[in-house]
């Protein structure tokens, strides 16, 4: 079951990808025009909130379920640099990108001016994304391609 979770972790990746890219060009066009912040500019951040979280919940499914967890007060695994990645720095990285996507969709719903709305998605998102990016186990690391997960 864990390695289902896993497959459908590494594949939802790129959903929330595509959405914060999306939601980033989306919002940089609908703030350029000067276009006034629709529902769909709204339903478009709250997808791209949703498909964080879900990713947020498979990821502390693996976390838990690996035993990483259990791995995070012994020290040997601080000089493995893949063991500590994915025991600390992909967690950390990964849990500040999802409150970052999640203050941007609640900070936009809260604004009252379009350009603030827009400014605000942008910023956000534009944030979590580039967590994302920097915490996401990319093959070209190295010590990843004996995992054979890509």
């Amino acid at each position: 079951m864990l390695t289902g979770f896993q497959h459908l972790h590494s594949a939802l990746r790129w959903v929330v990808l595509f959405l914060l890219v999306w939601t980033l060009i989306q919002s940089r066009i609908g703030k350029s025009k000067g276009d006034a912040f629709s529902a769909k500019q709204a339903k478009l951040g709250l997808f791209t909130m949703i498909s964080l979280h879900v990713q947020l919940l498979l990821g502390l499914t693996l976390y838990i379920g690996k035993g990483w967890s259990s791995m995070l007060g012994d020290s040997t695994i601080m000089g493995i640099a893949v063991m500590r990645f994915f025991v600390v720095e992909h967690l950390i990285g990964m849990l500040i990108a999802v409150i970052l996507g999640t203050l941007g969709h609640s900070l936009v719903k809260r604004a009252s001016d379009d350009t603030v709305k827009y400014k605000r998605q942008f910023l956000f998102f534009g944030l979590a994304l580039v967590l994302i990016m920097a915490s996401i186990p990319w093959p070209i690391r190295p010590g990843f391609e004996a995992y054979g997960w890509f």
